[in-house]
């Protein structure tokens, strides 16, 4: 079967990801919904050269050894993918994440007007959060787009892989990818440190190291940007601060509360046309009462406090689905289907 002919169709029905599995049909998920292809079932033999055509050989070996391998891709006439290859008990899979060829811009992602505020931001910690899936990567290439063409500084991305190429615009922009350039988010963070940079964005912030070095660069004077997969500030929180051995946890409450300066939480819903889907989103800005929430251990309540700071542009994540349903972007049944039905019902 035709590798690029899979990719390129893929790339035409503007699939977000292309799913290659041996002994099954090519899938790709539209929309968040997986549509098989009318073909038949792949062999083992030829998800094997679908997968030696995306890795390079040391990586391709590497993949032999661990039995799973993250890479980026670059595939002539179809455009850049995030991939992973990984074996399974029906043999080797192969899932590709399409990447947009252009980097994103704050307009076409429909995201709040709130927003506006990260992008006057000199330093602390902003965090991208939702499950697999949710745009995190975009809306932070998107944010990161802004800098470059807005301030005369230099930003250093670490990511594994890059995703989104950034051309220097009005700031030099250095991009490094895990593996490749270096071999952990913790050693790219402690060097980048050296680096004289402005701005640093941390593809994921995954260890209790990898998490305090960000936190260290935030406090002396560095815009970190990053993303969790979590749903919702008062998680987010808690997550960064379950990494840490109890004695600590403290130390960080209180750092969080110094630092942290914004968490945005987004999900991607089928819109009601069912041509694409459309982000909801909660917007979470640090105050001087939310601040005493974190370094009290009161997170439960910050909810509450993102009800009250309405006016200061931070928004619920059900008054943004209620938001959605009014306009009429999504059905009731969406709202239904991923968890708000108390945002269908106020509707």
């Amino acid at each position: 079967m035709d590798f690029l002919q899979i990719v390129s169709d893929g790339v035409a029905r503007h699939a977000s990801d292309i799913h290659l599995s041996a002994n099954n049909r090519p899938a790709y998920r539209i929309n968040g919904r997986m549509h098989f292809l009318d073909v038949p079932a792949l062999t083992p033999e030829e998800v094997d050269g679908m997968i030696r055509q995306c890795l390079s050989h040391e990586k391709y070996e590497e993949f032999l050894k661990t039995g799973d391998m993250d890479a980026s891709a670059e595939i002539g006439g179809c455009g850049r993918f995030r991939i992973n290859a990984f074996h399974q008990i029906r043999g080797e899979t192969l899932v590709m994440r399409i990447i947009n060829a252009a980097t994103p811009e704050i307009s076409e992602l429909r995201l709040p007007a709130s927003i506006s505020r990260i992008l006057e931001l000199q330093d602390g910690l902003v965090l991208v959060t939702g499950p697999t899936g949710s745009g995190k990567s975009t809306t932070l290439a998107a944010i990161i787009n802004e800098f470059n063409k807005n301030r005369h500084c230099h930003i250093i991305t670490i990511e594994d892989p890059i995703e989104y190429m950034h051309t220097p615009k009005n700031s030099i922009i250095n991009q490094r990818e895990i593996g490749a350039d270096s071999v952990s988010y913790a050693r790219a963070l402690k060097a980048a440190l050296r680096e004289d940079p402005d701005i640093i964005l941390v593809g994921e912030m995954r260890d209790l190291e990898s998490i305090s070095i960000a936190v260290t660069a935030a406090e002396t004077g560095h815009l970190v940007l990053s993303t969790l997969h979590t749903i919702g500030a008062a998680k987010t929180i808690d997550r960064l601060i379950d990494v840490f051995p109890p004695q600590q946890q403290q130390q960080i409450r209180t750092q969080l509360s110094l630092v942290l300066k914004s968490v945005i939480s987004q999900r991607l819903l089928p819109t009601a046309d069912g041509r694409g889907r459309v982000g909801a989103f909660e917007m979470m800005f640090i105050n001087s009462a939310i601040s005493n929430l974190i370094r009290e251990g009161r997170t439960a309540n910050i909810s509450q406090s993102i009800q009250t700071g309405i006016s200061q542009g931070m928004i619920p994540l059900e008054r943004s689905v209620d938001d959605l349903l009014r306009r009429g972007i999504i059905t009731s049944g969406t709202a239904g289907e991923f968890g708000f039905d108390a945002a269908t019902r106020n509707s």
